[in-house]
């Protein structure tokens, strides 16, 4: 499979470099997409290969996305071809996983309404307005999302996950 990770600078650093080898550990191709090709710096200050913008993203192309946490998700959802891979693939079925500020680029990409699922304590608020039922637990898993809500909720996250892309 395919998975494409959507994410910025000031990403949260476990929380994209732990999915990204978890998943290759499985098989999976991996592919990070941003604003432009180089590298993109965690909030601790690791740094990962960008192999497309968001321009570049044929989400035909992919079976599955991560959407990790950190300040990344409050840049990336103000760019609309990232906000409509995501809102593309979540409403074909395919499998999501969203941590921490995550959902952000689902709530602006409208498709929270109905669904159950959680992220940081800071943003409850903004998926309920959206028409989300957050749940205070490590993981939730609602269809093809599966949503958690922070570092320490890691291994829940990817245990859940890795279940959808098998």
């Amino acid at each position: 499979m395919k998975v494409l990770f959507l994410s910025a600078v000031d990403f949260e650093d476990l929380e994209l470099i732990y999915p990204l080898h978890r998943i290759k550990e499985e098989g999976h191709e991996v592919y990070i997409a941003s604003f432009e090709k180089g590298h993109i710096t965690g909030k601790h200050g690791y740094q990962v290969k960008v192999d497309l913008t968001f321009d570049e993203v044929n989400p035909e192309e992919f079976d599955a996305l991560v959407l990790p946490g950190g300040k990344a998700p409050e840049r990336v959802r103000i760019n609309e071809k990232a906000v409509a891979i995501a809102r593309k693939m979540f409403k074909e079925g395919k499998p999501v996983a969203s941590i921490c500020h995550g959902p952000q680029i689902l709530i602006s990409a409208g498709v929270l309404k109905g669904r159950k699922g959680t992220s940081t304590i800071t943003i409850k608020d903004d998926m309920i307005n959206a028409g989300c039922e957050w749940i205070n637990s490590e993981v939730v898993v609602d269809g093809n999302w599966v949503s958690s809500r922070h570092p320490g909720d890691l291994y829940a996250w990817m245990r859940e996950f890795i279940k959808l892309l098998k």
